[in-house]
């Protein structure tokens, strides 16, 4: 639990099961359970990692994250080990993808470097009165109201027009998501 082997059996838990070892992940799992890890640190680690490293390939992955998470605080050790176990394989045997993750690090990138965006006002509340008389959401295209629930409009501010910070794997389920978003990428008249 302290010194190095802390931060080595979970870097290789995280490692192994990203590379889709489920053998690997259980074994690191045992060695840090063998160890008095906290099973709260390792659910929060499977947490992350179902966002970082599947995302959207495998969406069930948060779910099966969160909820073996919330396994470990209602049922406690040693119990709890067979919810952790059964994330760690369900968590290494899923497609993956890290799509999320670098889309929203580009995105980050791009305020540090341009600033806050400023949404057009079209997008910006309209729940106060001053608001609506500044023009505040007026022009909203209500995607409810379009075929297919997609508005054509123009959704980003003026200075990052053109900006895209997602790029989708062709890794389960996002390989869908990658063609849904492409049709409205097309919808919306922006290059593919």
């Amino acid at each position: 639990k302290e010194g190095d082997k802390h931060y080595d059996l979970i870097s290789a838990w995280i490692k192994s099961t990203r590379g889709s070892d489920p053998d690997a992940s259980l074994l690191y799992l045992a060695g840090m359970l063998e160890g008095g890890e906290d099973p709260r640190f390792i659910a929060r680690r499977m947490v992350v990692l179902a966002s970082e490293d599947i995302g959207n390939a495998d969406p069930r992955a948060l779910e099966v994250a969160v909820n073996a998470a919330h396994a470990v605080e209602h049922v406690g050790m040693p119990e709890c080990a067979l919810n952790l176990a059964q994330a760690a394989v369900y968590l290494s045997l899923a497609p993956k993808s890290n799509a999320s993750y670098a889309a929203l690090r580009r995105a980050r990138g791009w305020v540090r470097e341009h600033g806050m965006p400023i949404p057009p006002p079209a997008l910006q509340s309209a729940a106060y009165p001053a608001a609506r008389k500044l023009g505040r959401g007026r022009g909203y295209d209500n995607p409810h109201e379009r075929p297919e629930g997609v508005s054509e409009q123009e959704l980003m501010p003026d200075d990052a027009g053109g900006e895209r910070f997602l790029e989708l794997s062709e890794h389960g389920d996002e390989r869908e998501l990658s063609e849904r978003y492409e049709r409205i990428l097309r919808a919306r008249g922006r290059t593919v």
